[in-house]
């Protein structure tokens, strides 16, 4: 039964604010909400994410004690951590591994300790995390895990799981959306509908602007994608997904070659660890290489 039908979900704005993107107005709805001491840890946690979200990670860093009393706050401390300084980021792993040798079951550190072996592309090892965790966000990143791992008939029977548990809630519609492009045909024009109703329902993200585009290109409705991808810019010049699905639609219109250079260019700026970066840079060192390989020798 979803959470909404038992009890008001005090911080149900704040939830869906970041469900969908809307990190701005998570901290604002965070700052000025005043909830029972019950959920205030819960109310900050949100807030904090949405901090980590936009790359404020000194704000994380500055307010959280790495000896704060509630294991929540220490681990999201953790996260920022590990994002603001890739040098700590094996000591990080490695400290996790240990810890997890010790039996966790908060849901929300093992929700945070699964995320940073995601971030790292270890999906086996998220999911190993993840087995035993039954919240809603454990279910959505366990998904995403599995589609990673091109394990759609896993991620299936997981989506049914979380529908059973709140097939209302906004993460249950975002998992849904982000099945159905895996599944494509005509699943995809279900998935654009989703991510229609959520923007008319809430806010309009870069979030829910790219899960539109990419259902458009999978369509071949490159000049829909094209509108989409244009707004998200608009409102996040530097969105790390609003890129690389530009670079993507620029390849596939065919585009002049520097229009794709200038958003790869903008990536390499601004997100110079992203995955899809350190991608692009192995393939390029790849190409080298093989070009090496294979000069014709010269005969003196």
């Amino acid at each position: 039964m979803p959470r909404e039908d038992r009890e008001p979900d005090e911080l149900f704005e704040i939830r869906t604010n970041f469900y969908t993107g809307n990190y701005q107005q998570t901290i604002n709805e965070a700052t000025k909400l005043k909830v029972p001491q019950n959920l205030q840890t819960e109310k900050d946690l949100f807030m904090y994410r949405a901090y980590i979200a936009q790359k404020k990670y000194g704000v994380v860093l500055d307010e959280i004690r790495p000896s704060a009393s509630q294991e929540e706050l220490v681990t999201v401390r953790l996260l920022a951590d590990f994002l603001a300084n890739e040098s700590k980021r094996d000591n990080i792993l490695r400290d996790l591994d240990n810890k997890m040798g010790g039996n966790v079951k908060n849901s929300f550190c093992l929700l945070m300790t699964a995320y940073m072996y995601y971030l790292t592309e270890n999906y086996e090892t998220t999911l190993k995390v993840l087995h035993n965790a039954d919240s809603l966000e454990c279910c959505a990143l366990t998904i995403q895990a599995l589609l990673k791992m091109d394990r759609l008939d896993l991620a299936k029977k997981e989506l049914k799981r979380m529908t059973d548990m709140d097939e209302d809630s906004v993460l249950t519609q975002l998992s849904t959306a982000w099945v159905n492009i895996a599944i494509g045909s005509e699943k995809l024009q279900e998935a654009y509908y989703i991510f229609q109703e959520l923007s008319d329902k809430h806010t309009v993200t870069p979030l829910l602007l790219n899960g539109q585009a990419v259902c458009h290109i999978a369509q071949g409705k490159y000049d829909d994608a094209q509108t989409s991808l244009q707004e998200a810019l608009d409102r996040d010049s530097n969105d790390p997904q609003t890129l690389i699905n530009l670079i993507v639609l620029s390849q596939l219109t065919a585009k002049p070659t520097e229009v794709s250079n200038r958003y790869i260019s903008q990536m390499k700026d601004a997100h110079a660890n992203h995955p899809f970066v350190r991608d692009l840079a192995n393939k390029a060192n790849e190409l080298d290489r093989l070009v090496r390989n294979y000069q014709p020798s010269v005969s003196s």
